[in-house]
């Protein structure tokens, strides 16, 4: 968070910076942080406009707001405003979104802190114009031989013993097999959709508790693609997810969204991307 030395105005939360000026009314008729006043837009200079919305300090100076994203409903709530807010500023043109709670104290504060990032922001948005992006998680597959129930914990003794060892010995075989050809096949589509795409990230796979799936992920990727090859990309991920193209792993997709895991104007950024296509953790 920024701050005007010498002056105490009010808490600015900052959504997303366009070289197009967003429709006011799709502005007007979008609710960011239900706390905080309407959308407004501030203007930049050298053509760049800053999507932001006045907030109360009492919900989100750094106290507060801590307390609050260590809460999973508020963490959710803040992060579909954001969303709501960046969808509204992205409405004629491309888009950067800042990460999620950026707060500044005051417009000047926000202003001079695009400013400052002119050059950087005028690339992403060159960069970004035109494009959209999709995420893809991979999971192995549910019943595979990675996943079927280990042998009982007691190995007995005598001959029954050594039966129970090579019996565990070859699962674990078993498992190691399934568990390299599932990363295998999961390289495959990264390796494949990368044929469609601009440009491609990694982020971290996400734990079962955040899947809600058995299996483990094994590729959880962005991929940055052309909207003129949007429907040569879709082909691509309908032909890998067809059955028995893969059948070590299961793929699914989600898109087109704006561009997130693409527009990072501060790798120094610590405060998380609000992706609906990738669950957010505070």
């Amino acid at each position: 968070m920024s701050a005007d030395a010498g002056v105490a105005p009010g808490i600015v939360c900052a959504f997303a910076v366009t070289g197009t000026p967003p429709d006011p009314a799709a502005l007007a008729s979008t609710t960011g942080h239900e706390e905080g006043g309407p959308l407004r837009v501030l203007d930049a200079g050298g053509g760049l406009c800053l999507v932001v919305q006045d907030v109360p300090a009492a919900l989100f100076d750094e106290e507060a707001l801590a307390e609050r994203l260590n809460r999973p409903t508020d963490l959710e709530r803040c992060a579909r405003a954001h969303h709501r807010a960046v969808e509204a500023a992205a409405g004629r043109g491309a888009v950067v979104p800042l990460p999620m709670a950026t707060l500044y104290r005051g417009d000047r504060s926000a202003v001079r802190a695009v400013s400052d990032r002119r050059p950087v922001l005028e690339a992403l948005l060159d960069r970004l114009r035109n494009r959209t992006e999709w995420a893809v998680k991979v999971h192995a597959a549910e019943g595979t031989p990675d996943h079927l129930p280990k042998a009982p914990a007691d190995p007995g003794t005598g001959s029954g013993g050594r039966a129970y060892l090579s019996r565990a010995s070859s699962q674990r075989r078993v498992r190691q097999q399934a568990h390299g050809r599932a990363r295998a096949e999961a390289e495959a589509v990264d390796a494949e959709l990368r044929r469609y795409a601009v440009a491609a990230t990694r982020h971290r796979p996400q734990s079962e508790r955040l899947t809600g799936r058995r299996t483990p992920q094994l590729l959880n990727a962005a991929y940055l693609v052309e909207n003129a090859d949007r429907a040569a990309f879709t082909r691509a991920l309908a032909g890998l997810t067809a059955e028995g193209r893969h059948p070590a792993v299961r793929a699914d997709a989600s898109g087109p969204w704006i561009p997130y895991s693409f527009a990072r104007w501060d790798e120094e950024d610590e405060a998380p991307y609000a992706h609906p296509g990738q669950e957010v953790s505070a």
